[in-house]
């Protein structure tokens, strides 16, 4: 039996007394806030990977009949941008690769009509450059004269009606030589959702941008009246549905579809704004904290159709402040004075390009920049930006594409 004098009674003793309102408040003050943090951390990881279930996952490296692994289209994973490797020896055979820059293809699909994966007129690839601290994107013509793999000689975006995004990517690799990672896809009335999803965005207009958002917002019964915007030329903030008019313009010919109003315009200025749209999108995000991104990437994610894989999610997440403090440049392919119309093809006019070695040293200059190197260990200055704009129509070279070696 103990002593009587050895039991404390802790509901009178003083001391203990004291010991538990100094020492033992600041420990269930600390067992509180672990809790709670432990509660919200919880429900937190259960919120996200519900954002991360509700994308839709597409593995296109696989074969969609048996499920066997294919090659080509993506890389098996993706790194953190962090590592060392590069793979940037041009000249070589093989694929163009850095471990520091993630490639991502982007598509716009329009899924009208009966063609199993629409049409696409949008088709940029977003470059993280996490080694020259950049974002890039690369506009490609839609009319680009290349060879598709398993179909021959057609303009670009043919290859996303024969098979979507992997054949697209398969045909970028095959004929520019640089690997692409990644993809995601948004339809256009996705485009719509997303945008009102952010309420809206501002973007700076001239006069003819409006007018040509006015006749199309009217003439489809997307408004009841002809001037849907009304304001002057300058900063205008546009809904979901007028900006994807502005995104989607390029010129309006007089007397087409009976209308009286000529604006001009080709496809070179509709990727142009299509660029613009996106760096505008991203300077936004740059005032966002990590919890705007998220609660964003929750309401948008179901309208995303991608290969990314969760982790590969996660990570580009969590760095998301640090992307989105990078400088944004633009670029397109054909590059300025690599490309000319040729009238006389099969599919008609197109754009063809005319020196592809020399477009495919320019592109991936402006991806890899200072990485580069030649067969026999030569640098290659980055390139110059090249502005929005029509290049060049004089052909360096003739001749009709097949499949490239490079």
């Amino acid at each position: 039996m103990a002593n009587k004098d050895s039991v404390v009674d802790i509901s009178s003793n003083t001391q203990v007394f004291k010991l538990y309102n100094k020492k033992g408040r600041v420990r269930r003050i600390l067992c509180l806030i672990f809790s709670i943090l432990f509660l919200l951390g919880g429900s937190g990881l259960v919120y996200y990977y519900t954002i991360l279930n509700s994308m839709n996952f597409v593995d296109i490296s696989k074969d969609p009949d048996t499920g066997s692994k294919q090659t080509g289209a993506t890389t098996p994973t993706v790194g953190e941008l962090n590592g060392s490797g590069t793979q940037l020896t041009v000249g070589d055979g093989q694929l163009l690769q850095d471990s520091k820059v993630l490639n991502v293809m982007l598509f716009g699909e329009d899924n009208k009509g009966e063609d199993e994966h629409g049409r696409t007129d949008t088709m940029i690839m977003m470059s993280i450059d996490n080694r020259h601290k950049k974002l890039k994107l690369t506009s490609f013509q839609r009319d680009t004269y290349v060879y598709i793999p398993g179909y021959g000689n057609n303009k670009i975006n043919a290859a996303y009606t024969y098979g979507g995004p992997k054949l697209t990517i398969e045909t970028i690799e095959a004929n520019f030589g640089i690997k692409v990672d990644r993809y995601a896809v948004v339809d256009f009335d996705s485009f719509i959702d997303i945008i009102d999803t952010l309420h809206g965005i501002d973007m700076e207009v001239t006069a003819d941008e409006i007018a040509y958002i006015n006749y199309q917002m009217y003439k489809n019964g997307q408004s009841d009246e002809w001037s849907t915007i009304k304001d002057s030329p300058g900063i205008v903030h546009l809904n979901g549905q007028e900006a994807l008019w502005y995104a989607r313009n390029r010129g309006l010919t007089k007397g087409e579809d009976d209308n009286e109003i000529g604006l001009d315009g080709d496809d070179w200025d509709r990727t142009s704004r299509q660029r613009k749209l996106l760096e505008t999108m991203f300077n936004r995000f740059k005032s966002a904290d990590l919890g705007q991104i998220i609660s964003i990437a929750s309401s948008v994610g179901p309208m995303i159709t991608t290969n990314l894989k969760k982790d590969e999610i996660t990570a580009l997440v969590s760095h998301a402040l640090t992307y989105l403090s990078y400088d944004v440049e633009q670029y397109y392919v054909p590059t300025e004075g690599l490309w000319y119309y040729n009238d006389n093809t099969d599919v008609g006019s197109v754009i063809e390009i005319a020196n592809m070695d020399a477009q495919r040293l320019a592109f991936a200059q402006f991806i890899y920049e200072d990485a580069l190197t030649s067969p026999t260990g030569e640098t290659y200055p980055a390139p110059t930006t090249l502005p929005a704009g029509s290049p060049a129509t004089t052909p360096q070279t003739t001749g009709t594409p097949t499949a490239p070696q490079f």
